[in-house]
């Protein structure tokens, strides 16, 4: 796999079968790739459309080895957090690429990794934060960060676990939130001091081969997206963000200073293992990188990064014509990419569904009136087989004159639905 081009087909294990994960499988198909869809729960979203399926513990590290070691693809490319990282980087010793890398998994599934290598070896701008093992050394990271602050695992996502916390006394329950939230028990919580930034935005920062020079890396950018969160989850997203030019430029080049720090740490960890890697050579970290950060003024602050494709970005599916997932795939394989968004498209906007009910079989009403809002609207139902409170089910994709507009239409479409017991 360190060869390029590629032979097709490629023969892909895809761990995670998500709704992100479903549309990356619908882009690696149309490139005529296998994918083998995993999940800890039978009839997944990917699952419905991949090429095979498996059910398993991703957790368990024993048995993601045997469903590689069964399965034998040629690239294994996470999808979710929750995962036994031990088992990529026992697979990747033994030859099996891992998209980005499996050492980037270890990194950034766990933000002490991600954080600490964004302050001390990119040295870039973070929030004050802090790591504790105990509600002792919570209470004192507190204290160093300042109140009011945020009380994350380590390990975990769409805000599972998440407390903002006004004072001291509120510290034992942000404790047991975090360590109940967590998508695996890493025994330690992140305390981040707040910022109160003006808007915060996901910079999705797709690394790729050179088209004119294959034996090199370059980083590309999207257009900047906002986005609106609570608890920790996002609520909408649009594209573009509006940033002054140099602001913007000052996100990219520290986006691109953590993704060569991550780059040059994965070389590092594939030579100590006997591996040849670099990060402009063979087997380089490709792929998307969903990167967070937060902007007050003139600052830009790093806040987080996924890398993969970002819940956020799926407004890319009605702004770009390579959206995030078509990006992702032709990193990972080598390909040209293009980052640009429609000519056509001013701004376009994402608004999520989520179940506001428990059901094993649930069912969708308000379609028609739905797709009656607006012309140029789309919605994506994810075909999860079960709802639970919370629980991201559908997303509504609109365009408009200006991101006001566009987002506005988005709520509009999505309001429509309503889930109930089937």
């Amino acid at each position: 796999m360190s060869d390029f081009p590629l032979t097709f087909p490629v023969r892909i294990l895809l761990l995670g079968s998500g709704e992100l994960g479903k549309e990356l499988t619908i882009s690696l198909q149309r490139l005529g790739c296998h994918v083998i869809a995993c999940d800890s729960y039978a009839g997944a979203p990917a699952m419905q459309v991949a090429t095979a399926k498996r059910v398993l513990d991703m957790t368990d590290t024993t048995a993601l080895a045997a469903v590689i070691e069964s399965e034998r693809p040629d690239l294994i490319v996470p999808e979710v957090e929750k995962l036994a990282s031990s088992a990529l980087v026992a697979a990747a010793r033994q030859g099996t690429r891992v998209a980005p890398s499996a050492r980037v998994v270890e990194l950034t599934f766990d933000r002490q990794g991600i954080r600490t290598l964004a302050a001390t070896t990119a040295q870039v701008p973070t929030s004050p934060f802090a790591f504790a093992d105990s509600l002792a050394a919570l209470q004192e990271g507190a204290a160093k960060v300042g109140f009011p602050c945020f009380v994350k695992p380590t390990m975990s996502s769409s805000g599972h676990g998440q407390s903002r916390v006004e004072r001291a006394e509120d510290l034992p329950a942000a404790w047991r939130e975090a360590c109940s939230g967590a998508r695996a028990d890493t025994g330690r919580v992140i305390v981040e001091g707040e910022i109160a930034f003006d808007y915060e935005i996901t910079l999705l920062s797709v690394r790729h081969r050179d088209p004119s020079e294959p034996t090199q890396v370059r980083t590309s950018f999207c257009a900047p997206i906002g986005h609106r969160q609570s608890a920790g989850d996002y609520v909408e997203s649009w594209q573009p963000q509006a940033m002054n030019p140099e602001v913007l430029k000052k996100a990219q080049n520290i986006a691109k200073k953590v993704l060569d720090a991550l780059a040059e740490d994965t070389a590092r960890a594939a030579a100590a293992s006997g591996k040849s890697a670099n990060a402009d050579g063979e087997n380089p970290m490709l792929g998307i990188f969903g990167v967070e950060m937060f902007v007050k003024g003139e600052d830009v602050y790093f806040s987080e990064l996924s890398p993969r494709p970002h819940d956020t970005g799926m407004v890319t599916m009605i702004t770009q014509p390579q959206n995030e997932f078509d990006l992702h795939t032709r990193a990972i394989l080598g390909l040209p990419v293009d980052t640009s968004m429609f000519p056509e498209v001013a701004a376009g906007a994402s608004a999520p569904l989520k179940s506001a009910v428990e059901s094993a079989s649930p069912c969708f009403t308000g379609v028609d009136a739905a797709l009656r809002t607006s012309t140029d609207a789309q919605l994506r139902i994810f075909g999860k087989p079960e709802a639970h409170v919370g629980r991201r089910m559908a997303v509504a994709l609109a365009v408009g004159a200006d991101t006001d507009r566009a987002r506005a239409k988005a709520r509009e479409v999505i309001s429509k639905i309503t889930i109930h017991e089937g």
